[in-house]
């Protein structure tokens, strides 16, 4: 379960102040926050990464509450074990495959143990063979599947994943809108994706909310293709 209800104000920018008012509970596995650029919904991605801070308001995954401006509550990124993949993918790019995924490891457990998550992990995604090659030897698919790796290896409570297939081109696209669907299905793990494509909608959603000039215009908890139709 996601619940969100926060405000922000940005100063500046050509077009002057931008203010963002978000609103919406989900208990769907598969969210989508969809949207044209500049209505809100990345600003909204990092507030639930903690990488930005509301103005006021309130977060909450799986009952735990992430920010709470009322009662002061304002748990650090690094702690609110959420993963997070960047729309450029953001590899390590003289780090190897095996060590950009060690990375999200980092002081959890011996050397050992995160050798074996980080191979585990490689493995399950097919990635394994690659483990020893640097991200500028991969192509834009494999790129992004290290991502997701590293993402997950934390095991989060809740991935978050930034127009992860806008950098694809369109046959890539959809083998990897499948792709990616599969891994949440069978991690069981909630997941919110960014994007202003309808047809990641149609692949990807099982809930939608709609952005427009900062606002959530539309929720729909429980999407169908047809609802579109």
């Amino acid at each position: 379960m996601i619940e969100i209800r926060v405000s922000k104000r940005l100063h500046g920018g050509k077009s002057g102040d931008f203010v963002l008012h978000a609103a919406f509970s989900c208990a769907n596995q598969r969210l989508v926050l969809f949207g044209p650029s500049g209505s809100g919904k990345s600003l909204t991605m990092q507030m639930l990464a903690g990488l930005a801070r509301p103005d006021a308001g309130r977060i909450a995954v799986n009952g735990k509450t992430l920010f709470d401006s009322e009662h002061k509550v304002n748990v650090p990124a690094r702690f609110r074990r959420v993963g997070y993949v960047f729309q450029d993918y953001a590899l390590f790019p003289h780090l190897s495959v095996r060590r950009n995924v060690a990375f999200a490891l980092h002081g959890k457990g011996s050397a050992k143990e995160r050798e074996a998550t980080v191979m585990d992990i490689l493995r399950r995604l097919e990635l394994d063979r690659l483990a020893d090659r640097l991200p500028g030897e991969l192509s834009g698919g494999q790129r992004q599947r290290v991502a997701l790796c590293r993402a997950l290896a934390a095991s989060p409570d809740i991935l978050l994943l930034d127009e992860p297939f806008a950098a694809l081109d369109p046959l890539l696209r959809g083998r990897m809108r499948g792709e990616i669907r599969a891994i949440i299905d069978e991690w069981k793990i909630p997941a919110v994706l960014i994007s202003h494509d309808p047809d990641d909608v149609d692949a990807f959603a099982g809930a939608l909310v709609v952005y427009g000039h900062g606002r959530v215009v539309h929720v729909e908890e429980a999407y169908a293709r047809a609802s579109r139709q």
